[in-house]
C-alpha cells in the first residue's frame, strides 16, 4: 500500500512500486562499482539536486487539489489556514528557510527523510501494506521436475542480469534528453531489511556469492558465483534444486518466515529472541546476505470463483496464508522470485530500496530469456565451480513458536480480508489512445476516476507515483489526480443531458490538467513531498505540528482511497498491490499496444467498497471513454 506519508502515522501506508514510466523504460545505466555493506551506486554527477519548491506555489496547488473534496465552508477554512501558515511572519516561512538551508547542505534534503518516514519507521507489515506481486505470464510446466527446471533457468536468468549490473553493461537512462539517477539498480540485488523496534534498517550485500532457497519452509544455502564472478551452470543449479526438493518432501518445518510478514514492531521483537540463539543468528544472516531468494511453492487451492491469475496474485502478496506459502518466504529481502506448481510464477519485493521502473526492467529481462532457449548474452557461466545446497538450521523454542504462532494468526486474518482481482482488457490498448492525441497514462487516470466516480457518486482522493530520479538520489513525488477537472468529466459522462461534443471537451481537459501535473510532478514541484519537508524540519528543528497539517481539507484531499501506479512491460505481466485506506483500491496497470492489464485489491471487511464492481465499472468506463472518441474524436483505431 503506499502512500506519500504527507503525515507519516501509523494508520497510512507505505509507497508502494509507484512508477510513472517514460518512453525510454528499456534504456539502461552503465554501473558504478560499490563496497559490499554500503549503500551502492554513484549517482551521475551532471544530475541536479532535488529543489525546494516555493512556498506560494505549493500553497495554491494544494487548495486547487483540496476544492474537489469539501464544501465551500471547509475550504473556506483551509484557505484562511493556509493564510496564516503561509503568511511572511507565519511557521510555515520559517520552516522553508530552514529546509532551504538544509537543501543547500546536502545533496538531496529528501532522500534520507523520504526512507525513514515511509518506509522504515513505518510499523505496518510489508505485506499487503507495502511490497508489492509481480504476476508473470503463466509458464508451461506441470510436473515438479519442470517447475524446478523453470526455477533453475529464472535463476541463471536473474544471476546473468546482476552480472550486467556488476559489469557496467547497464546503459544510461534519459528522459527527452535528461538522465535519470541510476542508483536504484543497484540496490536489487543482496539488500535486506533488518527489523528494529521503532526504526528498521537496510543492509547492501551487492558482492555476495550466493542465494537462498526456500522449500517447505526450509532455507537452503545455495552458492552460485565463484571467486571469479562465474555463475554456476543452469545444470548445476537445477541439481540442487532437486535435491532440495526431495530432501523437504517430509511435512514442512514451522513456518519461520512468517514473522516477516508481520507488523514491523512484532516482528522487531521476535527477531531479538530468535537470533539470540547462534545457530539461528549465522542462518539468519545466511538469509539477509543472500542475493535474492527463491521460493519453490507447494500447490494452493483456487478459492471459488477465482482462477490462476487471482492465485497467483494471492501468492506474489501474502502466500496464501501461514498453512500454505506465507512462511515459504522471507518478506524482508528485496527480491523474491516464486515459482509455484502449475505454471504459476512471478516476483514479491520490499520496496524501501527502489521503485518499480528497475524492477519492471528487471522483469523484461527475465520474461524474454525464461521464453526462449539461449542463454543470456555476456554471462560467463561455468560448470567448474562446487555447488551443493546447504541447509540453514534453526532451532525452535517456545518463545520462537509462541511469535510464530501470533504471527500466522495476524497473517491469515489479513490475507482473508485483502481481495485481489484483475481485469485484462482486450477491447483496445494504448495505441488507440496515442491516435486520439492523448497521454495514455493521463487517460487510464481519468479513466480510473471516472470509475471511482460512477460507482460510488463522490469524488476519490487519488495517488499516482511520478519519478524524480532527474535529480540525485531522487524517489517519487505524488500526482493528485483527483481534480476539478476529473470530476466534471465524471459528471459529464454520467449526465444524460450532456452531448457527446461536451463529453470529449471534459475528457481532454481533464487529461490536460492531468499532465499539467505529472509535468509539475517529475520536476520535483509538487505538493506532498514539499509539505512533508516543511513537517519534518518543523520536528527537527523541535518546533509544534503546525496547524495547517491537521486542516480539514488537508486531511480529506490526503485520505487517498485510489492508490494507483503504471509499471509496464512488453508482456503479460502486472504488478499488484493492497489498497492505501482501508474504504480503497489498489490499481496498478500495464498499458500495452492492444491491450491492458490491470492489478486490483480490495478489503473484503469494508462495506463501502467491492472490488468485483470496481472492476466492472473500470471495464465500462474504459469502453464508454472510447465510443465518446469513436463518434467524436480522431480517426478511430481500435477493436470495438
Amino acid at each position: 500500500m503506499n502512500m506519500t506519508r504527507l503525515f507519516p502515522s501509523r494508520t497510512t501506508a507505505a509507497p508502494i512500486g509507484r512508477v510513472l514510466t517514460s518512453s525510454s523504460l528499456s534504456k539502461m545505466l552503465t554501473a558504478a562499482t560499490y563496497t559490499t555493506g554500503n549503500p551502492p551506486g554513484g549517482p551521475v554527477a551532471t544530475l541536479q539536486r532535488q529543489p525546494v519548491p516555493k512556498l506560494p506555489d505549493t500553497m495554491q496547488k494544494l487548495l486547487k487539489s483540496i476544492e474537489p473534496h469539501v464544501d465551500s465552508e471547509v475550504l473556506a477554512g483551509t484557505k484562511r489556514a493556509v493564510d496564516k501558515f503561509a503568511s511572511s511572519d507565519g511557521v510555515g516561512q520559517k520552516l522553508q528557510n530552514l529546509l532551504r538551508e538544509r537543501a543547500s547542505k546536502m545533496d538531496s534534503w529528501l532522500a534520507d527523510w523520504w526512507l525513514q518516514s515511509a518506509y522504515m519507521e513505518y510499523r505496518d507489515p510489508v505485506i499487503v501494506y507495502s511490497s508489492p506481486g509481480l504476476v508473470f505470464p503463466r509458464a508451461n510446466y506441470r510436473t515438479l521436475d519442470e517447475q524446478l527446471a523453470y526455477a533453475a533457468k529464472m535463476v541463471s536468468v536473474a544471476l546473468a542480469y546482476k552480472a550486467l549490473i556488476d559489469g557496467g553493461k547497464i546503459r544510461q537512462e534519459t528522459m527527452g534528453k535528461v538522465p535519470l539517477d541510476m542508483s536504484q539498480y543497484e540496490k536489487i540485488f543482496g539488500t535486506c531489511r533488518i527489523p528494529g523496534r521503532g526504526r528498521d534498517s537496510l543492509q547492501y550485500n551487492p558482492r555476495s556469492q550466493h542465494i537462498v532457497v526456500a522449500c517447505a519452509n526450509r532455507y537452503y544455502r545455495l552458492d552460485v558465483i565463484d571467486a571469479t564472478g562465474a555463475i554456476a551452470s543452469e545444470g548445476q543449479i537445477l541439481a540442487q534444486l532437486k535435491r532440495i526438493a526431495a530432501g523437504a518432501d517430509g511435512s514442512p518445518a514451522p513456518p519461520i518466515g512468517i514473522l516477516t510478514a508481520n507488523q514491523r514492531d512484532s516482528w522487531a521483537e521476535a527477531y531479538e529472541t530468535l537470533v539470540a540463539d547462534p545457530n539461528n543468528r549465522r542462518s539468519v544472516t545466511a538469509i539477509q546476505q543472500s542475493l535474492f531468494v527463491l521460493s519453490i511453492d507447494r500447490e494452493i487451492a483456487h478459492a471459488p470463483g477465482s482462477d490462476h491469475i487471482t492465485t497467483a496474485s494471492d501468492l506474489l502478496i501474502h502466500g496464501g496464508g501461514s498453512t500454505v506459502n506465507g512462511g515459504n518466504r522471507w518478506y524482508d529481502k528485496t527480491i523474491q522470485l516464486v515459482v509455484a506448481p502449475n505454471g504459476i510464477n512471478g516476483l514479491t519485493y520490499e520496496h524501501s530500496p527502489a521503485e518499480g521502473q528497475p524492477i519492471a526492467v528487471m522483469t523484461d529481462f527475465l520474461l524474454e530469456h525464461l521464453k526462449g532457449t539461449g542463454k543470456p548474452t555476456g554471462a560467463n557461466v561455468t560448470d567448474k565451480m562446487r555447488v551443493e545446497a546447504v541447509e540453514l538450521p534453526f532451532n525452535v523454542q517456545p518463545p520462537v513458536t509462541a511469535a510464530i504462532e501470533q504471527a500466522a494468526g495476524f497473517v491469515d486474518k489479513l490475507a482473508a480480508d485483502i481481495q485481489m482481482h484483475y481485469l485484462h482488457f482486450t477491447d483496445y490498448g494504448k495505441g488507440f489512445i496515442k491516435t486520439q492525441r492523448m497521454s495514455p497514462d493521463s487517460y487510464i487516470q481519468m479513466a480510473i476516476q471516472f470509475a471511482f466516480y460512477r460507482l460510488h457518486r463522490v469524488p476519490g482522493a487519488h495517488y499516482e507515483s511520478a519519478q524524480n530520479r532527474m535529480y540525485l538520489h531522487g524517489r517519487t513525488e505524488t500526482i493528485r489526480s483527483c481534480s476539478i477537472e476529473s470530476i466534471a468529466f465524471a459528471r459529464a459522462m454520467l449526465d444524460p443531458q450532456c452531448d457527446g461534443p461536451s463529453k470529449l471537451a471534459a475528457m481532454k481537459s481533464a487529461i490536460e490538467a492531468h499532465k499539467s501535473y505529472v509535468s509539475m510532478a517529475i520536476q520535483g514541484q509538487g505538493v506532498d513531498r514539499h509539505l512533508l519537508g516543511l513537517k519534518l524540519t518543523a520536528k527537527e528543528n523541535g518546533l509544534p505540528l503546525p496547524e495547517l497539517y491537521t486542516d480539514r481539507g488537508l486531511q480529506a484531499s490526503a485520505h487517498m482511497r485510489l492508490s494507483t501506479s503504471q509499471v509496464a512491460s512488453r508482456y503479460d505481466a502486472f504488478m499488484c498491490y493492497g489498497p492505501l485506506t482501508a474504504d480503497g483500491y489498489g490499481c496498478c496497470y500495464n498499458p500495452k499496444e492492444d491491450d491492458m492489464w490491470f492489478g486490483l485489491s480490495a478489503f473484503r471487511s469494508n462495506a463501502d467498497t467491492d472490488v468485483e464492481r470496481f472492476r466492472v465499472s473500470l471495464q465500462e468506463a474504459l469502453r464508454e471513454m472510447y465510443e465518446v472518441l469513436v463518434l467524436h474524436g480522431e480517426k478511430p483505431k481500435g477493436k470495438l
